[in-house]
């Protein structure tokens, strides 16, 4: 059984199972997807995402607005208090800093990350850190603002191994999507290659980033098994190992969670 750590279930495309969010979920469910954590980005989109979802035991949620949204309402610490107050929000996020997109002065950027790690303090839920070409910066606020004492997930991880170790030391997981797969992504491949085994994630980010055999296709929930075939050959383990383990990484992560509490009465 996989689980997909990191996944936008709001906009995938569900063409191909009938324009049918059910018929999806059944199909995932058929590919051995046992849970979803379905990230939200906006808060515009959020009560959709919700309402959407809710109907479902094996999809939790984060609450929060990605880094790079700047036409939306902003989140105030007490938007996401009242947000992240339901028994399907599991983690706060994603959030972080990313330069590649957003240019110029970023210092609202900053304040909103901090902002989500206050959140995650205060409800201790775990952080979903996005990151991109910020990486020593997002470290450092993480630091600077006590993350460790909630942790989380470096979702989508792009870095290296030096940077791996640090992220590690604040208390987070490294989560692999389907770039890991790529031919040119090999320092990628070394972290994943070098993580321990109960810190590390699985992860679609769909339904963008899609793994080989599917690059540049639409992606979703059900092609998280090629990213665990894809470090279960880099590991030189089998793809059932590498389901277990990032299963039984999430359970640990998302301890006493609505996730967690499901599993154990399973």
């Amino acid at each position: 059984m996989f689980i997909d750590s990191h996944c936008h279930l709001d906009r995938i495309d569900l063409a191909p199972y009938a324009n049918d969010f059910n018929t999806f979920v059944d199909a995932a469910r058929a590919a051995n997807i046992s849970h979803m954590l379905c990230i939200a980005i906006d808060m515009e989109a959020y009560p959709a995402m919700l309402e959407q979802v809710m109907p479902y035991s094996d999809i939790s949620l984060s609450v929060g607005v990605h880094p790079n949204v700047s036409d939306g309402r902003e989140p105030t610490l007490d938007d996401l208090l009242q947000l992240a107050d339901n028994d399907k929000v599991i983690a706060i996020g994603e959030t972080g800093l990313d330069y590649f997109r957003s240019q110029g002065d970023l210092e609202w950027q900053f304040q909103r990350f901090r902002t989500h790690i206050a959140a995650a303090k205060i409800l201790n839920k775990p952080l979903i850190i996005h990151t991109r070409e910020a990486g020593h910066d997002s470290l450092d606020v993480l630091r600077e603002e006590g993350a460790d004492q909630v942790g989380g997930i470096i979702h989508c991880f792009t870095e290296d191994w030096a940077y791996a170790e640090k992220a590690l030391d604040l208390n987070f997981y490294i989560s692999f999507s389907g770039i890991v797969t790529f031919k040119n992504a090999e320092a990628i491949k070394d972290v994943a290659r070098k993580i321990p085994a109960d810190r590390f994630l699985i992860e679609t980010d769909s339904p963008y980033l899609a793994p080989v055999p599917y690059r540049g296709k639409p992606n979703y929930p059900t092609y998280v098994r090629y990213v665990a075939e894809h470090i279960a050959d880099l590991r030189g383990t089998s793809i059932e190992a590498i389901a277990e383990q990032s299963t039984e990484n999430f359970y640990r992560l998302f301890a006493g969670s609505s996730a967690d509490r499901l599993r154990q009465a399973s």
